[in-house]
């Protein structure tokens, strides 16, 4: 297979690489299972798939630290995993049971999690980014330094709400990093053909936001490029823009057929850029792991991923009751 040149002593200790490895696979493995159970009708609606991009939220939380909040789109699977939250739940909520995060009532674009500080899964393009600068914005006000992950892809990068949020993130300092996951095709669009500047992160500069662009494929460039944005956002100095190029091997949704770019693309892209086999490499070429080793790990990656859909199949269905709760909040 061809790879790219990689270096045999990176910035990182093996454990830590290893542990990329792993999380980057369980995204891998869970999004693969997700698209059989779409397959077999137990997911029904819409199921938009991570595979491809596992390096991008993998690699920004490593920079997280507790108490850090993520807010994404409905491409999402992904960083539910990577924040910490149970595959069995995760699975669960996408096949509509009760055992889900949302008691199996919101599926991927409405699953949230308190406890590992998840805000969703959303499914109104662009509609997560002035909420993600509101999350921030609550943070600023009680004067601690949290950090707000605020994920969009590069069609929703052309809203209006994302500079609305832009302007008010930067007059108010907010400690929020907008991450755009640019994978280069918004739904079924390429890049070139929607975006009118090569990179979309300078759009910051109108406010004043610095930023830079990442290559989303090395989840050490993405681990650093988080840690130096972190930084900027905890030390007061407000937003920060990461402009993550990546790749997503998959169609915009698990029903589209993608045919608005060639197998060969997508091909080479697996071959030369995988973010996967990339961290392979490291480990196998710095003698920090075997063959065999690698392989015991993909075993037990693929048995907690066969645990969380048996786990999803013997959930049951929610009650009928279920539809007249959590619709209102008592006000004291």
């Amino acid at each position: 297979m061809a790879a790219r040149k990689t270096s045999a002593k990176p910035n990182v200790a093996p454990q830590e690489l290893t542990q990329f490895y792993r999380d980057m696979l369980l995204i891998r493995r869970f999004e693969e299972k997700a698209g059989q159970l779409y397959g077999m009708g137990l997911i029904g609606g819409f199921c938009h798939l991570y595979i491809g991009q596992e390096a991008v939220v993998v690699g920004l939380e490593a920079a997280a630290e507790e108490g850090d909040k993520r807010i994404t789109s409905y491409r999402d699977h992904g960083h539910m995993l990577a924040c910490g939250m149970d595959p069995k739940g995760v699975m669960a909520e996408l096949t509509g049971r009760e055992g889900g995060y949302s008691k199996g009532k919101g599926g991927s674009m409405h699953m949230f999690s308190r406890e590992k500080d998840f805000y969703g899964g959303h499914g109104i393009v662009g509609a997560q980014v002035p909420l993600g600068a509101g999350l921030a914005f609550s943070d600023k006000y009680r004067g601690n330094d949290r950090v707000t992950f605020t994920y969009f892809g590069d069609g929703a990068a052309n809203q209006g709400q994302v500079y609305e949020t832009f302007n008010m993130a930067a007059l108010r300092d907010l400690p929020v990093i907008f991450v755009i996951e640019n994978n280069q095709y918004a739904m079924g669009t390429a890049m070139k053909r929607s975006t009118s500047t090569p990179d979309i992160y300078h759009r910051g500069a109108a406010f004043g936001i610095p930023g830079e662009m990442v290559d989303g494929m090395d989840v050490l460039a993405v681990r650093d490029a988080g840690l130096k944005a972190v930084k900027h956002c905890r030390s007061g100095k407000g937003p920060y823009i990461l402009e993550v190029k990546t790749y997503r091997y998959r169609g915009h949704s698990m029903s589209d057929p993608a045919k608005y770019r060639t197998r060969e693309e997508v091909s080479k892209m697996r071959e030369e850029r995988d973010a996967i086999d990339h961290v392979r490499e490291l480990l196998v070429q710095g003698g920090h792991a075997t063959e065999d080793d690698l392989k015991a790990i993909d075993k037990e990656i693929k048995a907690v991923v066969s645990a969380s859909a048996d786990f999803a199949r013997e959930s049951p269905e929610p009650a009928l009751d279920e539809l007249w709760t959590d619709i209102y909040a008592e006000a004291g």
